[in-house]
Formats: C-alpha cells, sequence, structure tokens
C-alpha cells in the first residue's frame, strides 16, 4: 500500500509539473532547455566528426597505423565523460568561462563523439573487398577516386552507425551539463533533487529518454536513405 501512494505521489507531481504554466512559458521553458539540449548535443557531434573523419579516412585508406590508432581511441573511451568535464570545467574557470557556460560540456561531449565515428569509420573503409578495390585501380582510378567512388559510399553504413551512437550517446550524457550550473534537459533532474521534486526529476528522466529515442529512429531513417541501395539491410 506504502509503495502503491508513493508511486501515485509521483505520477501526481508529474501531472501537476506538466500542467504548471511556467514548465512551458518563461527564460527556462522546456522549449529552451530543449533548444540548448539539442544545440550543445549538434554542435559536439559535428565537431567530433570534423576532428576525427578525415584522420579515419585517411587511416582506412592507407592501412597505415589504423590499428595503434584505434586502440588509442579505444583507450580513451574508458575515461568517463564526468572525469573530462570536471578536468574541463576546473581549466576553463581559470579563464572566467566555467560555471554556468557549456564549454566544458561541450569539451567532454566531443570527447565521448569522437571514438565511435573514427572506429567506425576505419572499420567502414577497410571492410570493402580488396578485390573490389584492386579493380577500380585496374581501371585507372587514383588513390583519392578509388576512396571517394568505391570506399566511402560502400563503407556508409558503418559510417552512419558510428554517427548514430555518437549522437544518441551524446544527447543522453549532455545532462551533465546541469552539473555545472548550465542548461539543457539535466536542469530538470538536477533542480528536482535540490528541492525533492521527484515530478520534475520523473519529467526530466523522461524528455531526455524520449529525445535519444527519437534521435535513433531519426538517424535509423537518414542512415537508410544515404545508404546505397545494394547494401540496405532490411529491417
Amino acid at each position: 500500500m506504502v509503495e502503491a501512494a508513493c508511486r501515485m505521489n509521483v505520477l501526481e507531481q508529474l501531472i501537476d509539473f506538466i500542467m504548471d504554466p511556467s514548465t512551458w512559458t518563461g527564460p527556462a521553458s522546456f522549449w529552451t532547455r530543449l533548444f540548448e539540449h539539442l544545440w550543445v548535443s549538434v554542435a559536439a557531434t559535428l565537431i567530433g566528426i570534423v576532428l576525427v573523419f578525415p584522420l579515419a579516412l585517411y587511416l582506412g585508406h592507407t592501412k597505415r597505423g589504423s590499428q595503434a590508432a584505434t586502440a588509442v581511441v579505444n583507450v580513451g573511451r574508458a575515461v568517463p565523460s564526468f572525469g573530462i568535464l570536471a578536468v574541463a570545467f576546473l581549466i576553463l574557470v581559470e579563464f572566467g568561462a566555467g560555471v554556468g557556460t557549456p564549454w566544458a560540456v561541450l569539451v567532454a561531449l566531443i570527447a565521448l563523439a569522437a571514438p565511435p565515428v573514427f572506429t567506425n569509420t576505419i572499420a567502414g573503409i577497410q571492410s570493402v573487398d580488396p578485390a573490389t578495390v584492386e579493380a577500380a585501380r585496374g581501371m585507372g582510378l587514383t588513390g583519392s577516386q578509388v576512396l571517394a567512388r568505391i570506399e566511402l559510399p560502400m563503407a556508409m553504413p558503418l559510417v552512419m552507425e558510428g554517427i548514430r551512437i555518437a549522437f544518441v550517446q551524446v544527447i543522453a550524457t549532455a545532462t551533465l551539463g546541469a552539473l555545472v550550473a548550465w542548461g539543457g534537459l539535466g536542469r530538470y533532474i538536477i533542480d528536482g533533487f535540490a528541492v525533492r521534486d521527484n515530478g520534475q526529476i520523473l519529467f526530466g528522466a523522461l524528455a531526455v529518454g524520449l529525445l535519444a529515442i527519437a534521435a535513433e529512429v531519426g538517424f535509423s531513417l537518414i542512415q537508410r536513405a544515404v545508404t546505397p541501395r545494394g547494401l540496405r539491410v532490411a529491417r
């Protein structure tokens, strides 16, 4: 009975929070928090792609040092995003850009987004049948032409998979921004704990979860659209 009453109380608090006009209007409205969450997630993912994608293409195409680079990147994955956030925050505080700014969380999210893009791009390029590559070279294609016309299109499913993984992970982890007094959907969770408002906490958790699911579905559709028809896998 007590457990059921607690569940009902949480649901009532959630409904009250949803029905509160201040949740949807004002400078700290849901739409503001959603925009903050989305822009930092998109920016971190795009910057991560720009930083590692050209290098991954080169290493995958030439096969020079790709194994060592992948091993280093995979070791970097073991570093928790919270640890990177803390270090970045402490450094940026010295320059007056720590508390209440998105820069520390942006650094942490870039570090989170880069590894899956890097490893999947290399794996995708190297998964292309060597016989196909040799046949293209035999037809007179240069190395860059082979990469652009043969390897990259055939690697696209794995490349997009890496981007999808990166973006979904970044959306889920962007809630850490609230720990450095920045915005995003994580504010609902942190502020909810501060005032013991379980409805607000649940609202924030549901918002982040639904946004991650939407990103997963959206990228699955994009992945299918950019993948050459002959390489598509029926789902």
